[in-house]
């Protein structure tokens, strides 16, 4: 848990550090305003446009920057007071191809349906303050080390935006082993100069189509709702201290692989951001027989590796052999079984190797190895084959059958020694002297 505590502190350290405008300069952002279709009318359609980013008192000292593209005729002043939009991934070195994603769309106020948010707007009223232009942006750094789902606010008819809340992780791509545990990162900011009050955070899992809750909180009336998933937790202290949302599952299971989406609500708003959460655990590697006999040319043998235990079950088994020489040669996949799954959720998979030193050209042998390649790690399983009687022997050959033909002959002098009567070698020996 040591690792684990100390990447959310860093998460903390890195959004306090937003909040208090670290950055010497905030990005001017290049975006698609996404126009949806209309109900009976034409297609929906996008343009490019700019995101004039700063500070606290940006839009009473805002920069005009001319449009790098003559096509950008629309320059929108965004004062962000948390600074998540000044994000170092969101700012590529100068000449990078690499620029970050970034998508604008109109946006609805209304009220939540779900029952952890429906004390936000128990008055059912809509505040002078809902009276504006609305709109979403959702954006992703370079190197997808960062996710933003922001809602801005614009006083009808002028182009200097708010933000208003933001979502943001920095855990966009999770990759973890079984059993241990797993920090989703989610931070959020709501303007505290907003006259609405009040927030609600629900964590969602999807995965092939199918979803669940997995936990939810009123932050107003302080209700946690019943956790579906077993070890799953937010720190509700740091949740109202510093807007850390963060999910952590305690103990990694393969049921944990799916994307996860981070949702927070404010009265009438929605931000949201989604991880991808892969529980990638290598195979374990059983080789058997676990010490093959001294082999000669000609002869067959069967070797099996058995990999287990790994998840997903993606795998590719293959075999090779390390000749004495140091050289490395593929044998093939040899003959594959199909897939296993045990209680947990984990993998099996066999693999057997026919190793015919009559057709195959296996030399004087070497190290017969089971490669297991997987997306956890890649695993190893060896075993030594060792083959006499090929063309010129080597020294081990020789070695080997001097050893043999001296067993051999001291078989045939105990046997010689043990069966044969002394008398009938004395009785031989006199004949012999008579004739």
């Amino acid at each position: 848990m040591t690792n684990l505590w100390s990447i959310w502190s860093l998460s903390l350290v890195t959004f306090a550090c937003f909040g208090r405008g670290c950055s010497s300069h905030c990005p001017v952002l290049e975006c698609w305003f996404l126009q949806e279709k209309k109900q009976g009318g034409a297609s929906g359609s996008q343009e490019k446009i700019l995101l004039d980013v700063g500070t606290e008192g940006h839009h009473r000292a805002a920069s005009r920057h001319a449009a790098p593209d003559s096509s950008i005729r629309t320059i929108y002043s965004v004062e962000d007071p948390a600074a998540t939009l000044c994000h170092r991934s969101l700012r590529p070195p100068s000449g990078s191809t690499n620029k970050p994603l970034c998508e604008i769309s109109s946006f609805l106020p209304q009220p939540s349906s779900v029952k952890w948010a429906a004390s936000l707007t128990e008055s059912a009223l809509s505040p002078i303050h809902l009276q504006a232009d609305w709109l979403a942006g959702t954006l992703q750094g370079v190197g997808g080390e960062l996710s933003v789902s922001s809602v801005l606010r614009a006083a009808t008819g002028t182009s200097e935006l708010d933000v208003v809340l933001s979502v943001t992780t920095t855990t966009v791509a999770v990759k973890a082993r079984l059993s241990e545990p797993v920090l989703l990162d989610c931070q959020f900011w709501a303007d505290p100069a907003s006259p609405q009050s009040g927030f609600a955070v629900e964590w969602r899992y999807q995965y092939r189509g199918s979803g669940q809750l997995i936990l939810a909180y009123d932050g107003k009336a302080d209700r946690l709702s019943d956790t579906l998933e077993e070890g799953a937790m937010m720190d509700i202290a740091e949740l109202h201290r510093n807007g850390n949302a963060s999910l952590i599952l305690q103990k990694a299971k393969v049921s944990h692989s799916g994307t996860y989406i981070c949702m927070v609500y404010r009265p009438h708003l929605l931000a949201q951001v989604t991880m991808e959460l892969e529980i990638a655990e290598p195979p374990s590697l059983s080789i058997y027989p676990t010490s093959l006999p001294l082999t000669v040319a000609g002869q067959s043998l069967t070797v099996h590796c058995e990999a287990s235990g790994f998840a997903p079950y993606a795998l590719e088994l293959s075999w090779e052999l390390k000749n004495p020489d140091g050289t490395t040669r593929p044998l093939g996949p040899g003959r594959l079984t199909g897939h296993r799954q045990a209680w947990d959720g984990t993998y099996s998979q066999d693999t057997r190797l026919e190793l015919d030193t009559s057709t195959l050209d296996l030399g004087r042998g070497g190290e017969v190895t089971c490669v297991g390649q997987h997306s956890g790690g890649t695993r190893r399983a060896s075993v030594t084959l060792r083959i006499i009687g090929f063309s010129t022997p080597s020294i081990e050959d020789s070695m080997a059958m001097v050893g043999v033909a001296l067993v051999l002959y001291g078989l045939i002098k105990f046997v010689s020694w043990t069966f044969i009567p002394s008398g009938s070698s004395e009785a031989a020996e006199s004949n012999k002297k008579e004739k």
